[in-house]
């Protein structure tokens, strides 16, 4: 009698070299925290270098090996000098986890200033350019690779006083279409989570205020708002061989917010 079982999904991240952005906190401290926990060497960047070494220090807790590197993702050159360093330590980079980013305009779109333009589309959009531009040589030197692009729910659906943000995630999600286009023969694997509403300091101003949480609240079929935690899982399966036929593809985690309230 054969044994017809299909063989359980890898998501195993063993000897793997992971850059997560934005890892000092919230979203992507999560998705850090959980790499290292599946076996990956983890790179942890953000602009401010005590919070990041705090972070490295979880990681070493936990059995994980980190590398804290301080860099702002809106300053090509400061990326150049991440990857940089850590092919020199570990020899090159398999998967890049694009979250660092910013939102310093909230109210009406007609409101906000050219300089509210520039600083969102510099780290929002340009920056995850700049990422995925340097690390692409090491991942096709190394075989491939897999790029995650954390966009938002708000990517899509226009979100109150967050009009600029919203354009800057709507264009993240065509930067991971085209790039999963662009890059599919070098074996490199594009896709992005959009997230809901999650508890992190970035979304207080939102999660916080009682009419503002209150109304959004109501677009979300779950009910309540997320947490960090809960987009690891997706995260993980993105950076895994599980997800070795998963590229150019969108995976809200949004409790429900993109197909509506259903009432």
């Amino acid at each position: 009698m054969t044994d017809d079982r299909q063989p359980a999904p890898d998501f195993a991240l063993d000897g793997r070299v992971a850059v997560v952005t934005g890892s000092s906190r919230g979203i992507g401290r999560a998705i850090a925290l959980a790499y290292a926990r599946h076996g990956a060497r983890v790179v942890l960047t953000s602009r401010k270098q005590p919070a990041l070494d705090a972070v490295a220090e979880e990681v070493a807790e936990a059995g994980g090996e980190a590398m804290p590197v301080a860099c702002h993702t809106g300053d090509p050159a400061a990326i150049e000098a991440l990857v940089a360093a850590v092919e020199e330590r570990w020899g090159g980079i398999d998967v890049l986890v694009n979250n660092a980013a910013t939102n310093p305009h909230f109210g009406p779109v007609l409101t906000a200033e050219d300089s509210h333009w520039d600083k969102i589309f510099e780290v929002n959009v340009k920056g995850y350019f700049h990422m995925a531009r340097s690390v692409v040589p090491s991942m096709r030197r190394r075989g491939g690779g897999a790029i995650v692009n954390v966009a938002s729910i708000a990517g899509r659906v226009p979100h109150h006083g967050l009009g600029v943000y919203s354009v800057s995630k709507a264009a993240v999600l065509m930067l991971t279409k085209v790039l999963a286009a662009e890059l599919a023969a070098d074996r490199i694997r594009v896709n992005a989570i959009a997230p809901g509403l999650i508890e992190t300091r970035f979304s207080q101003a939102l999660t916080e205020d009682p009419k503002i949480s209150r109304r959004a609240l109501r677009s979300i079929p779950l009910g309540r708002f997320g947490k960090p935690d809960e987009l690891t899982g997706i995260a993980l399966y993105l950076a895994s061989t599980a997800a070795s036929f998963t590229t150019g593809a969108v995976m809200y985690v949004d409790g429900g917010q993109s197909v509506g309230s259903g009432g």
